[in-house]
C-alpha cells in the first residue's frame, strides 16, 4: 500500500511538471515564458529574465516599465494583455520583435518604447492610445505603414526617426502637438 502511494505521488509530481510547460497553463503564458521569468513589482513588469520567443504577458501586469524587455534579441511576438494601460520604453533593442499586440486598455506609449526593433514591419494603434512618446518607434526600419488613431494628441519627438521603410503615415487632426523631428 505504501508503494502504491509513492508512485501515485511520483505521477502527480510528474502531472504537474508537464503541465508547467503546456502553451497557456500559466495563466495564459506560452511554453517559453514561465512566471519566474517576470519581475513584476506593484503591477509593474521592470524585467523579463526569459530567453524569448512567443511571450504572453501576465494579466497580473498594469504597466510595462522602462527596460523590461530591453535588448531581448530573441522576442519574435508579445501580446499585451488588457489589464496593461501604459507602456514604458520596454522593447527598445528587440530586433526580431515582428508581431507585436497591443490592447485597447493602452492610453500612453512611452518614450522608446519599440526602439531599434528593425523586425517590426506594422503595428496597430488602438484608438485609446492618447500620447506617443519621443523615439517610440525609432530605428523601426521595417515598418512600412503607420495609422495614428484621433485619439492621440501629442506625438513625441522623433516618434518615427530612422523608420527608413515608411511609405505612408496618416496623422489626424486630433494631433495637436508634433515634436521636433517626429
Amino acid at each position: 500500500m505504501k508503494q502504491m502511494k509513492k508512485k501515485t505521488l511520483s505521477l502527480v509530481l510528474i502531472l504537474a511538471m508537464l503541465v508547467m510547460f503546456v502553451p497557456g497553463s500559466l495563466g495564459g503564458m506560452t511554453a517559453n515564458a514561465a512566471i519566474s521569468d517576470f519581475v513584476i513589482e506593484n503591477g509593474v513588469l521592470t524585467k523579463y529574465k526569459g530567453s524569448g520567443g512567443d511571450v504572453v504577458i501576465p494579466s497580473s501586469v498594469t504597466s510595462i516599465g522602462c527596460g523590461a524587455f530591453s535588448g531581448c534579441k530573441g522576442l519574435t511576438s508579445v501580446t499585451i494583455p488588457s489589464s496593461v494601460t501604459s507602456i514604458g520604453g520596454a522593447f527598445d533593442g528587440c530586433t526580431s520583435l515582428t508581431s507585436v499586440t497591443i490592447p485597447s486598455s493602452v492610453i500612453i506609449i512611452g518614450g522608446w518604447a519599440f526602439r531599434d526593433c528593425t523586425g517590426l514591419t506594422s503595428v496597430t494603434i488602438p484608438s485609446s492610445v492618447t500620447s506617443i512618446g519621443g523615439w517610440a518607434f525609432d530605428g523601426c526600419t521595417g515598418l512600412t505603414s503607420v495609422t495614428i488613431p484621433s485619439s492621440v494628441t501629442s506625438l513625441g519627438g522623433w516618434a518615427f526617426d530612422g523608420c527608413t521603410g515608411l511609405t505612408s503615415v496618416t496623422i489626424p487632426s486630433s494631433v495637436t502637438s508634433i515634436w521636433c523631428d517626429a
